[in-house]
């Protein structure tokens, strides 16, 4: 696969899963200095690691709440916890993932997580 197909392929999954809306806006908000870094962001993590048919979306999105929660990244949480939803994994699931993350992130990362979820679950169209 050539660049420009994993490109094409990256943006079809990143749509898949965060929605047109995240992407458009993000789309919108590109510039000479962050183009490149979307671009990679699209090639790599969405057309080459997501795209892998080793895991199923769900289990990629649970691991990367968990990973987020542990390096305390609360932007990029909430965006995933958005993707989680869109994708079909469950508040139960979530809940699951982020009890997890107590025991090997610490109470504090999981508070904060926690309270990022409950933000996300609040703006969440209801299922």
């Amino acid at each position: 696969m050539d660049e420009r197909e994993r490109y094409q392929q990256g943006m079809k999954l990143r749509r898949e899963v965060l929605g047109d809306t995240h992407v458009d806006q993000t789309l919108k908000q590109r510039s000479d200095f962050n183009e490149a870094f979307q671009n990679l962001v699209t090639r790599y993590a969405w057309g080459d690691i997501w795209s892998r048919p080793g895991l199923p979306r769900e289990t990629r999105s649970m691991i990367t709440l968990g990973l987020l929660v542990a390096l305390n990244r609360t932007d990029e949480l909430k965006m995933h916890l958005r993707a989680a939803l869109n994708i079909g994994v469950t508040k139960d699931q979530i809940q699951e993932v982020l009890l997890q993350t107590a025991v090997y992130c610490g109470m504090p990362a999981t508070n904060s997580a926690l309270h990022a979820a409950e933000e996300v679950f609040a703006e969440a169209p209801a299922k």
